[in-house]
């Protein structure tokens, strides 16, 4: 879901928002659904996929979960849609789409 910034001032006053590009707490980003920025979309087929793992390490957002030796679906929550996933797969099970859904 998408934030509607042109009511941001209906809610919260400017002045009580904190000041950008500061860290207040240790491990935060995960509260941040940074996913919403996406204009690309990977798109996973688990047929095509033969587990290499390849993509997880080189994903800067960290969005693909690994679980017990098996990569599952995206994160869409904080996937940025870089792409560089779908450049890495030697499998084509990762395919990128226009738009954020």
């Amino acid at each position: 879901m998408r934030t509607d910034v042109t009511k941001i001032n209906e809610k919260t006053p400017h002045q009580d928002l904190t000041e950008g590009l500061m860290i207040f707490d240790g491990g935060s980003s995960r509260l941040f659904k940074t996913g919403e920025w996406r204009t690309n979309t990977p798109v996973f087929d688990s047929d095509k996929c033969r587990q290499c793992l390849l993509c997880a390490p080189v994903c800067p957002d960290s969005s693909i979960p690994v679980r017990d030796g098996k990569r599952l679906d995206f994160d869409y929550d904080h996937c940025k849609g870089c792409g560089i996933c779908a450049s890495v797969c030697p499998f084509d099970a990762i395919s990128m789409k226009e738009g954020n859904e």
